[in-house]
């Protein structure tokens, strides 16, 4: 226990869980709901894009985005979010956690909606635009990362604060359930109002005039649940412990705490100053004395965040080339642009609803019982089987009959993604570091993560094709761009799993002692070694 905790931190921690907890979970959470609808959403238009703007006049078959626009409109926002991880976490711990989130949620809503209005003098010129603002709305995003899990973690109590940081998290799969439902929703009103033939019936028909809209609303309905949030999140008083420990501000601390639990503290000033007067409360992030604390942390949080993400992304970005592959979603040249989004929207709408959506919310009701090395570890493990389990033995899964057994495999990927590392990457670091540095080190752990979602945006992408152009067609198998693809995502979960080992378990305890801010010089290095000792 550590020796000199604050009166209003340790009624945080030992707090039962009241309405505030909820609110606080719904205000961030939303921010992560539209990160996850803008960030997936694009996914669900980029074949659309493809026929509107890259379909040639006589073409025997519908157009495609190039290989190079493609990884471009997929991989710009992630591009973005990583650069606004690093930047808006390092100004989270200078300015302050409230000060900075307004911030990023007023980017995402104008970006959102700007996405939607991009037009150009030529194909080319709209999908640059295009580009341009996700890159902006990506920026946005990528500061809600490190700001809402270290709201978070510092509002909640120590006994349940890994599932309500993961409920925060879980926000993200309705995120993404409501761009397939969205999708669904605007291709289905406009199909049915506007019938249009097949491509192979009517190439010049095929295509809609009010195509174009269905990409634009799908975009533009992003700002809808991030502008709704903004009045809260302002109201939101700043985190007790960024207000003591990092402001030093004890009578403020005390002031909001009393409004938020009801209750009256005592301010205690000197406490405060004893408190940063210790040697655990004065080296900085790029000192020996972090590296020796808290570097392997780092680098367990950063590595596993990377690894996850590399395939994390890459199932959801051609996860429509998949289901193409296995003809769950039928050729190009027999639907119309239309039907073409509606189609892609169910099948991804579907994996959400019976894999994604579950799996996060597992994760919340069990990481407090089970602990996040656990669950991570496990996770790691079974997408690493059934990656191979669809990897080996690809073109089994590609005839007719074993279709559905694919299906459920591959949603199984994503469930134990979710039910596992997704979720579990984003808890930790909000936990085991100092709260000077906690939005700081989470949100490099994060753009770690949003560095291994761009290698699988841009290069997994191409690998799913069949990119040797000294070749023909014929030389290939159908899918074995994919199915590469899936041993090596394998390898990577593999690889997860081992450096899972380095990341500490942080189940029951306090902030303070994790990261031994409040105790004596080595209370969080040997917490931490103590929890992840009794985790295996």
């Amino acid at each position: 226990m550590a020796r000199d905790q604050l009166v209003v931190l340790n009624a945080l921690d030992l707090a039962k869980t009241q309405w505030y907890h909820f609110t606080a979970i719904v205000i961030a959470g939303m921010g992560f709901f539209t990160d996850a609808y803008d960030l997936f959403s694009i996914s669900l238009v980029t074949k659309l894009l493809g026929r509107i703007y890259y379909t040639k006049p006589g073409a025997a078959k519908p157009g495609t985005l190039p290989p190079n626009a493609a990884a471009a409109v997929n991989g710009v926002a992630l591009c973005g979010t990583l650069a606004g991880q690093l930047f808006f976490g390092w100004l989270g711990d200078k300015l302050g956690r409230k000060k900075v989130y307004g911030i990023t949620l007023v980017l995402m809503v104008l970006c959102s909606f700007a996405s939607g209005l991009s037009f150009g003098r030529s194909a080319n010129g709209t999908i640059a635009t295009l580009c341009f603002f996700r890159f902006w709305l990506g920026f946005g995003i990528g500061g809600d990362y490190p700001l809402s899990a270290t709201i978070m973690s510092e509002y909640a109590n120590k006994k349940t604060r890994g599932a309500f940081i993961a409920a925060v998290f879980a926000m993200q799969g309705f995120g993404i359930l409501a761009g397939g439902i969205v999708a669904l929703v605007v291709s289905a009103a406009f199909d049915h109002r506007f019938k249009t033939p097949s491509y192979h019936e009517n190439p010049a028909a095929s295509l809609a005039p009010q195509a174009d809209y269905i990409w634009r609303i799908i975009l533009m309905f992003g700002a809808v649940p991030a502008g709704l949030t903004f009045y809260w999140r302002m109201k939101m008083p700043e985190t007790a412990r960024y207000t003591a420990l990092v402001a030093k501000n004890a009578k403020q601390a005390a002031s909001d705490m009393s409004k938020v639990l009801n209750v009256e503290f005592e301010v205690e000033e000197e406490k405060i100053q004893r408190i940063a007067q210790e040697p655990a409360n004065s080296f900085g992030l790029f000192s020996k004395e972090f590296a020796k604390r808290h570097g392997l942390h780092l680098l367990g949080t950063t590595s596993t965040w990377f690894l996850l993400d590399i395939a994390f992304y890459s199932q959801n970005l051609f996860q429509k080339d998949i289901f193409s592959a296995i003809n769950w979603i039928p050729p190009a040249a027999t639907m119309n642009a239309i039907e073409e989004v509606f189609r892609i929207a169910k099948a991804q709408t579907l994996i959400a609803l019976c894999s994604t959506v579950p799996g996060y919310w597992f994760t919340v009701a069990l990481i407090d019982h089970l602990g996040r090395f656990f669950i991570q570890m496990m996770g790691f493990f079974f997408m690493t089987v059934f990656m191979f389990a669809i990897a080996i033995p690809y073109h089994h899964w590609t005839l007719k009959p074993n279709r559905i057994g694919f299906v459920v495999m591959y949603s199984l990927t994503f469930f134990f993604a979710n039910f596992g590392p997704n979720a579990t990457t984003f808890v930790v670091p909000a936990e085991i570091f100092p709260a000077r540095l906690r939005s700081t080190c989470h949100g490099i752990s994060a753009a770690a993560g949003k560095a291994g979602a761009i290698i699988g945006a841009f290069g997994f992408l191409y690998a799913a094709q069949s990119t040797d152009r000294t070749k023909t067609d014929a030389d290939y198998p159908p899918g074995i761009g994919v199915r590469r693809s899936l041993i090596v995502l394998g390898i990577v979960n593999f690889l997860g799993m081992l450096f899972t080992l380095l990341v500490p378990e942080a189940k029951g305890k306090s902030l303070e002692e994790l990261s031994g801010e409040n105790g004596d010089e080595n209370d969080g290095e040997k917490q931490a070694a103590s929890a992840r000792m009794a985790s295996v």
